[in-house]
């Protein structure tokens, strides 16, 4: 987590073990749906109306109450602030091997359709080996067709992370992935497929002498490529003017927050030379970070502000791929946006506005139960301009104040209570892209949190006001 004073106390979270990953996010931090030209992406390739963004990814929690491996989706015009679909549930599961997913990869192949890749392996038993890796076909994003797994190799050791991206030199896809080579460390394999049924054989892609997994591809940026990995806990970039396997060599600034891995680079849609690098946290806490570089050949990166990007709810391993408006607008009518928002604190983005033991607090995330943190903002129940704030997991109670402190508690059907627990939304009193919530029976005060707590004060300082600034998104 970034750093911020000492958190309150808070349920116990405690962590599992864990490895392999994924891809993240994909960033732009302009107008949404703008149209741009042809990018060069890391492992896949942006059309002229590319505007938008698609996610992929399995979700896990602290306590694994989130946990579900499955293909989950969701889609940003930004490429920052991210909408679940399909309820935060997946929309396709692996039928075969071990039943379940992790680390999905989406590429936009050739012809314009799509193929999701993605880890065999269902939750976190790391002995598990598989030499297959689960493949599905898609038009759309929006049916899944032709499941099967894809046989790798015949090694006695796993097939993690895979990625792929268009060799035009061997008119061949080429899919990476993590494995064991013969001298007991992690290096990066590749396959070489031309229909994601059947693959030739394996070769060492990238072997640097050490342990590294999670390889993620840039193709073609001003002569170069460019293999983003984990190593040593930390992430690594690679370049080579070819793509041929053994040529890569170690050339740039390594970044982490605390232990990072699944680092993902994607082109921004609006800026010619803005690149973004994300990479995950270990365990099922799940936490991503995101740098951002407007040199890919430089290889230092600075990072973003917690701020600017909120990833999915129990997200994980994440892959993000460029589509257009239309595919962005027939996703959400598809599979629907969630029901319930969770909202964000302004001056301390790494937490979340949520109920523990009925009282109203901001905690870091990742958290369980999770859906302490999900509300749903319905029509206030004293004004229905204003707002009221329902609890996901306990539907009878709603956030009021009493003795100015917010807390959870069930609606007894009264004026008072209904007064108490409604609010007029407002532009952020820190940042008017942002909401700011002012009392309805109180109407000099706003809900703010002190000491990371809930409560509705009057506001007058800049602090207070960033204290009473929070972004609702999912």
């Amino acid at each position: 987590m970034p750093a911020e004073p000492p958190p309150a106390p808070a349920p116990s979270t405690p962590s599992a073990p864990h490895l392999s990953r994924r891809r993240l996010l994909g960033m732009a931090a302009a107008a949404p749906l703008a149209a741009t030209g042809a990018l060069a992406l890391g492992a896949g390739t942006a059309h002229a109306a590319d505007s938008a963004y698609v996610m992929g990814y399995f979700t896990e929690s602290p306590d694994m109450l989130a946990a579900d491996y499955g293909l989950h989706l969701a889609v940003s015009t930004d490429g920052l602030q991210w909408t679940p679909l399909n309820q935060n549930a997946p929309v396709a599961t692996p039928t075969a091997g071990s039943g379940g997913l992790r680390d999905p990869f989406i590429l936009r192949k050739q012809d314009g359709t799509f193929v999701v890749l993605a880890t065999d392996l269902y939750g976190t038993d790391w002995t598990y080996v598989s030499q297959y890796i689960h493949v599905w076909d898609s038009t759309d994003l929006r049916t899944f067709t032709g499941y099967r797994r894809m046989k790798l190799h015949d090694m006695n050791t796993h097939s993690w992370a895979p990625e792929a991206f268009w060799d035009a030199g061997r008119g061949q896809y080429a899919v990476i992935y993590s494995a064991v080579n013969s001298s007991g460390h992690n290096v990066i394999m590749v396959n070489y497929t031309s229909d994601f049924v059947t693959a030739g054989s394996p070769q060492v892609f990238f072997d640097p002498g050490y342990d590294v997994i999670d390889g993620d591809m840039a193709v073609g940026v001003g002569g170069w490529n460019y293999l983003y990995f984990k190593k040593n806990s930390t992430l690594v970039g690679a370049r080579s003017t070819s793509l041929d396997p053994g040529s890569f060599t170690e050339f740039s600034t390594a970044v982490s927050h605390g232990g990072t891995e699944a680092p993902t680079l994607v082109k921004s849609l609006t800026s010619s030379t803005t690149w973004y690098l994300w990479g995950d946290t270990w365990s099922p806490n799940g936490v991503f970070y995101a740098w951002q570089t407007s040199s890919l050949a430089a290889g230092t990166w600075t990072a973003l502000d917690q701020k600017t990007y909120t990833q999915p709810l129990n997200s994980k391993h994440l892959t993000i791929h460029p589509i257009t408006s239309a595919e962005y607008g027939n996703l959400i009518a598809k599979w629907g946006t969630p029901t319930w928002n969770r909202l964000k604190s302004y001056n301390y983005p790494d937490r979340y506005v949520r109920h523990s033991d009925y009282v109203g607090r901001i905690d870091a995330y990742a958290f369980d139960p999770y859906p302490d943190s999900q509300w749903k903002l319905v029509p206030g129940l004293a004004d229905s301009s204003g707002v009221s704030f329902q609890s996901v997991n306990y539907p009878s109670r709603y956030l009021r104040h009493y003795n100015y402190a917010l807390r959870l508690d069930a609606n007894d059907g009264t004026s008072t209570f209904a007064a108490d627990a409604t609010f007029y939304r407002t532009a952020g009193l820190a940042n008017s892209a942002w909401a700011s919530f002012r009392s309805y029976n109180n109407p000099t005060r706003y809900i703010r949190h002190s000491n990371y707590l809930l409560r509705i004060d009057p506001i007058s300082t800049s602090t207070e006001q960033q204290d009473a600034t929070f972004y609702v998104g999912y």
